[in-house]
Order: structure tokens, then sequence, then C-alpha cells
């Protein structure tokens, strides 16, 4: 704390020489995509430190066990229709999914409702079909595809993934509160989480701006009549960009020269795999499973929304 004011002492005095040192094109670009990442997430990251506080603290162990199946084939999609109730992005699921962990959730069901949560709630719904408007299948195509994501990686962690892929805190068991007061306790939790991801958000953002602005806009006009093509773009765009579940429809809307299955793609991607979240996943879960599960996620998701995308949208735009 003392640093971070610090910094911020030192920038409004030299204000006036930030400003001349900075004054050019790609840096402002970069700036901007910068502000609006972090900007966009934050109050989800917010919420989500908030929710698993809340877990932490009113929500024993014994009885989130028993609101899930006993069996992790069954919970997993369970798992990942309940992240519909959870109106926030991908930075607000993962402070969840590791409080899950911690109260003995299987990882995989954790996981699945990690994937599912920022991509088929009600507002990102909504928000999709507003930004195409008179496609209700896009809407719908989204909700398949990102709720089959959310499932099929789950089931494909449960059959393969390892314990010690996962770092030591994310699986140590909660400790008992020592005394503290159920408020005392989700309090402490909600400063611990946050401060340990907000981080993370933070590198996540400035890797996002830096490339941001090495991808030439032009590219994209060159794919609007290759389906391959477009596909291997927009998912690695999504990756990329990093942009907020709520916020990527307007942006997917935007590029109407594009066929409709890639922008799909990058809807499907975006979600559960970009620069931000593999930061934030690293920073909680461990290196050695962003390693793993970030390209398992990424190769799912385009499988899942092409598979849906095909028969539902064709070769429309």
């Amino acid at each position: 704390m003392p640093v971070l004011c610090a910094v911020l002492i030192g920038a409004a005095l030299g204000q006036s020489f930030l400003v001349d040192l900075f004054d050019t094109p790609v840096l402002r670009t970069g700036s901007t995509v910068f502000v609006a990442v972090v900007v966009q997430a934050l109050p989800f990251l917010v919420l989500g430190v908030l929710i698993s506080g809340a877990v932490a603290a009113f929500l024993p162990a014994d009885r989130l066990r028993r609101m899930l199946p006993r069996r992790t084939a069954l919970g997993v999609p369970v798992a990942g229709l309940a992240g519909a109730a959870l109106p926030g992005c991908e930075c607000a699921s993962v402070p969840v999914a590791r409080r899950l962990m911690q109260q003995q959730v299987a990882p995989a069901v954790a996981l699945a409702f990690l994937l599912a949560s920022p991509a088929i709630n009600p507002i990102v719904l909504i928000t999709t079909a507003v930004a195409f408007p008179g496609r209700p299948e896009m809407a719908l195509a989204r909700f398949l595809g990102s709720l089959s994501t959310a499932v099929v990686t789950g089931w494909l962690w449960q059959r393969f993934g390892r314990s010690d892929w996962l770092a030591e805190q994310a699986l140590r068991r909660l400790p008992d509160s020592d005394g503290q007061s159920r408020w005392q306790l989700f309090t402490e939790t909600a400063r611990h989480d946050l401060v340990d991801a907000g981080g993370f958000l933070i590198i996540g953002g400035l890797a996002s701006a830096v490339l941001n602005v090495l991808v030439p806009s032009a590219w994209l006009d060159a794919i609007g009549g290759h389906l391959a093509l477009g596909v291997i773009v927009m998912s690695v765009l999504a990756v990329i960009l990093a942009l907020c579940s709520e916020a990527d429809a307007f942006v997917a809307a935007s590029l109407a020269g594009i066929p409709l299955v890639p922008r799909l793609v990058f809807l499907v991607v975006g979600p559960v795999v970009d620069l931000k979240l593999i930061a934030l996943q690293a920073g909680t879960f461990g290196r050695r499973f962003a390693l793993r599960f970030a390209p398992l996620t990424f190769l799912v998701a385009i499988g899942c929304a092409l598979v849906v995308g095909l028969p539902l949208l064709g070769g429309g735009r």
C-alpha cells in the first residue's frame, strides 16, 4: 500500500511530463485497451470475491456437498447449469471455483462452474440477443456451445486430470474460523481473494493491451470469405483481446464481414480462455494447471462451437 500511494502521488505530480511522454497513438491505444479490460472486469472480480467470501463463511462444506450429486459425472452438468445463476464475467468465477474446491467439491465440478458462469448467465445471453437483432439463433448457439464446453471439459478433467497439477493452496481444506465471527471470516476471505486475484488481472490486462495494438485491423478484412481461416483467427483473437463476456457480443456483431460461425467461435472461446483468465488461473491454481487447462479448454471450445454453430448458423453473416 505505501508503494501504491507513492506511485499515485508521483503520477499526480508528474502528470504533464507523463502526458507528453506517452502521447503517441500506439501508447494511447494500448492504455485505452488496458483500462477498458481492467474497468470491465474489476466489478465482476469484486462480485466474485464477495461470493467466495460468502461461500467460505456462510455455506458449510457438508451442506454444499449435499446440494450437488454425489457422482462427479452428474455433478459436472449440474454445476454447468448452476453457472447461469451468477451474472458475472470470468474474473468473478475464478475465486468462486477455488473456494468450491477448498470446500471439498470435486475439481471437475468446480471447473465446470468456472467455465459456464461467464458464458451462459442471463446478462450475457441478453446482450448477445441485443447485439444480433433478428438472429435469436445466435444467442441459442452461444448458450449451447458454452454449456457443452463447460460440461465436456469437466468430464475430460475428471477422466484425465490429476490433483498434483493443482497448486496446494487451491485444494487445501478451509481451516476452522478460530473464534472468528462469520462476518470476520467473510471479510478476511474476500480481502485475501481480491488482493490475490487483482494482481494477476493487472498482468493479464497489460499483456492484452500490448498484443492488442500489434493486430492490424486489415487482417480481419481478408478472412471474410474463408470459414476455416476465420475460425482460427477469431479464436486466437478472442484469447488476445480478453474482452469481458458482457461486452464481447457487440464487438463480434461489429465484424459484419465475417461469417456467423467464426463469430460464434469468438463468443464461445473468449469467456473460457483469454490472457487475463490464464493469468488469473495461473495465480490461483498454479502454472502447471494453467499450462494444461487453457489448451484443453481452447480446443474443446472451438469444437463445441463448430458442432453447434454449423447446423444452427450455417454460412450466414
